[in-house]
C-alpha cells in the first residue's frame, strides 16, 4: 500500500504530465520523491470524463520497467494522446477528466478456478494475441470469473472460450488503485 502522500504525488504527476504534453512544454523534474515512487512497477492509468464516467483513454505497462513515477507520467500521456480507441485529449477538456491510476503488482500464472473477482487483474496470451483487463473491470461490469475470463480473451482478439484452449497462458496481478474522486 502507498501512503496517502505517495498517492497524492502521482496523481499530480500524472495530470502534470498530461498537461505539460497538451501544451507543448518540457517535462519538468519530479524533484524530491519518496522510495517507494522511485521502485520500479507497472501501473496503468485511465482517463474518465466526470460528469458521466465514460471511459476517455486507458494505456499502461505491465512490465515493471521505469520507477513508478515515471511508469505513471508515461502511462498517462499515453493514455491522453495514444489511445487508438480515442482522439486524443485537447487541453480545454483535461478539467472536464478525472484520472484513476493502477499500479500493478507482480505477474503470476494462475489457473481460472483461482480467479478472485475485485482483487485480480487477468492477462491471456495465446498464439501471439496478448489481453490484459484491470481487477476494478469485473466489478464495474458486475462479472462472474467466468465472464471475465470471456472478456479478456475478448480484449486479446481470441475466442471467448480460449483461455479453456491448451497453449493459452493464463497469468494475474493484483493492483492498488488510486483516484482523484476519492
Amino acid at each position: 500500500m502507498l501512503s496517502a502522500l505517495a498517492r497524492r504525488q502521482l496523481l499530480e504527476i500524472a495530470r502534470r504530465a498530461i498537461e505539460e504534453r497538451l501544451r507543448g512544454d518540457a517535462p519538468a523534474p519530479f524533484g524530491e520523491l519518496p522510495d517507494e515512487l522511485q521502485r520500479t512497477s507497472g501501473a496503468f492509468v485511465t482517463l474518465r470524463r466526470k460528469h458521466d464516467r465514460e471511459l476517455r483513454g486507458c494505456v499502461g505497462y505491465v512490465e515493471p520497467k521505469h520507477p513508478l513515477a515515471q511508469t505513471v507520467a508515461l502511462a498517462a500521456v499515453a493514455a491522453a494522446t495514444n489511445d487508438s480507441r480515442f482522439e486524443p485529449v485537447a487541453l480545454e477538456e483535461l478539467s472536464l477528466l478525472a484520472l484513476d491510476i493502477s499500479v500493478l503488482g507482480p505477474v503470476f500464472p494462475i489457473v481460472a478456478s483461482q480467479v478472485v473477482i475485485g482483487r485480480h487483474g487477468l492477462v491471456i496470451e495465446q498464439a501471439g494475441c496478448r489481453g490484459l483487463l484491470l481487477p476494478q473491470v469485473a466489478l464495474e461490469w458486475g462479472w462472474d470469473a467466468t465472464t471475465f475470463l470471456e472478456q479478456t480473451c475478448r480484449k486479446a482478439g481470441l475466442p471467448k472460450t480460449a483461455w479453456r484452449e491448451q497453449g493459452a497462458v493464463l497469468s494475474a496481478f493484483e493492483a492498488e488503485l488510486l483516484n482523484e474522486e476519492s
